[in-house]
């Protein structure tokens, strides 16, 4: 065993713990109370970004709700790194956003293509301007609105925004540039992003996680209770459905979005009868495509805590980069011939992201694939079959087909979507109560 495989687990164990989450946050307090300051929460605004346009129209209603100084920032897109398919991201976005507001019952008329390049930026001088003069959340959604005009006859153009007033071009650069090494400085690279005392939520998706921080630190407003955008709870109770349709379940094993979501999107099959097919790939990096080091520390930190809020084991891990996920992938289709390819999926994930074992020593693996109830006799013959490799290929083209490219991914029918926090959209579409697709 190598000493980074001997201190890994020992180190994550710790950083992604949930005692020190909250030790950073009441030191956090702590300092706060010390510089007498307000609560101040930073918001990053991306103007093409709908995911932003969602936020936006919220922050009414979040300073409705909190004792809060809120600080607004215009950004730009993410890096390249940090996007590495941004047409599909962007095409994604609209549709994702659409029907995340429908299931939050928001409105959101979005039109099918992005607004125009110079419609953007006449939005941006504006939403600057706005930022600037302390405007942003009495503008912003009014503004947004109009940019992501769906009808045709009424689609943005710079002159749309003539009776707002509007940042110099200057200003504008100025402005991002300042906002964009904020964001980076403070460890993220997305819009809609809020960052509060040391702490990222993305979107509506986290809001969740600001307001219950919030609401621990005695900052809501009288009579406020509840959350905005709970998470929707999961199946609990098993549903009778006539002809389940099947879930493909896109995965890596690298993945821990992946590592969270796989016990529930297994008990959802469970409980409506639905098959849930297994569509591995090979993980990103394994594919030659780098994570910039601030998206890889916010997607550790935020797995830590969406698998806390969910009950699910997550920290302790061991990264399976290479040698572990390729002998890890290979026994996938061998177990599944065995009717028990879910449960080595459950073992190898569990293994490697909350308990610290080495899946590239034989040792490790085979704790992992005798806790699954298989042999490990007949594991070390199916390791020599690489038929894995074209398999987890076809899964790739398969996934990119759909429109989608990263992992966990599901597919149910016509619904496809992606994201850990998108099982709702999955269960939906079984029980038949979903939204349709924009």
């Amino acid at each position: 065993m190598s000493i980074r495989t001997w201190l890994m687990p020992v180190v994550s164990q710790r950083l992604l713990s949930r005692s020190r989450l909250l030790k950073l946050r009441a030191k956090a307090e702590r300092a706060r109370l010390a510089r007498r300051e307000p609560h101040r929460v930073h918001y990053f605004h991306q103007a093409d970004d709908p995911y932003s346009a969602l936020a936006a129209a919220c922050l009414p209603q979040l300073l409705q709700r909190y004792d809060i100084e809120l600080h607004t920032h215009v950004v730009g897109p993410p890096p390249d790194a940090a996007a590495p398919d941004r047409a599909r991201l962007v095409d994604l976005s609209r549709v994702d956003a659409q029907r995340l507001a429908a299931h939050h019952q928001l409105r959101l008329d979005m039109a099918d293509q992005q607004p125009s390049a110079s419609a953007v930026q006449a939005a941006q001088a504006v939403l600057v301007a706005a930022a600037e003069s302390g405007q942003f959340v009495q503008v912003a959604p009014a503004l947004c609105s109009a940019l992501w005009q769906s009808a045709p006859a009424q689609q943005a153009t710079p002159a749309s925004f003539n009776h707002w007033p509007q940042a110099s071009p200057a200003a504008c650069s100025q402005h991002l540039a300042q906002a964009n090494q904020l964001r980076e400085k403070n460890g993220h690279y997305l819009g809609a992003t809020f960052f509060y005392a040391g702490e990222w939520y993305w979107g509506l998706d986290r809001l969740y996680h600001l307001e219950q921080r919030l609401q621990d630190l005695g900052a809501q407003r009288p009579s406020v209770t509840g959350l905005m955008f709970a998470p929707t709870p999961d199946l609990s109770a098993p549903v009778a459905l006539a002809q389940p349709k099947s879930i493909d379940f896109f995965f890596s094993l690298r993945s821990p979005y992946s590592a969270i979501v796989a016990p529930r999107v297994f008990e959802l099959g469970r409980l409506t009868g639905a098959p849930v097919r297994l569509r591995f790939v090979l993980p990103m990096v394994m594919r030659g495509l780098a994570v910039p080091r601030n998206k890889r520390m916010y997607i550790s930190l935020d797995a830590a805590r969406e698998a806390h809020a969910r009950g699910q084991p997550f920290g302790r891990l061991n990264d399976p980069v290479g040698r572990p996920t390729e002998r890890g992938l290979a026994l996938i289709p061998w177990a599944e011939r065995a009717g028990l390819g879910q449960a080595y999926v459950l073992s190898f994930m569990r293994a490697v992201w909350s308990q610290g074992v080495d899946a590239g020593s034989d040792r490790g693996l085979r704790q992992i694939v005798e806790s699954a109830g298989l042999s490990w006799a007949d594991a070390r013959v199916a390791l020599a079959d690489e038929g894995w490799r074209n398999t987890a290929e076809a899964n790739r083209q398969e996934l990119l087909s759909l429109g989608l490219w990263g992992v966990p991914s599901f597919r149910v029918g016509d619904l496809a979507v992606w994201g850990q926090d998108r099982l709702w959209a999955v269960q939906d579409a079984l029980l038949g109560n979903g939204h349709p697709a924009p």
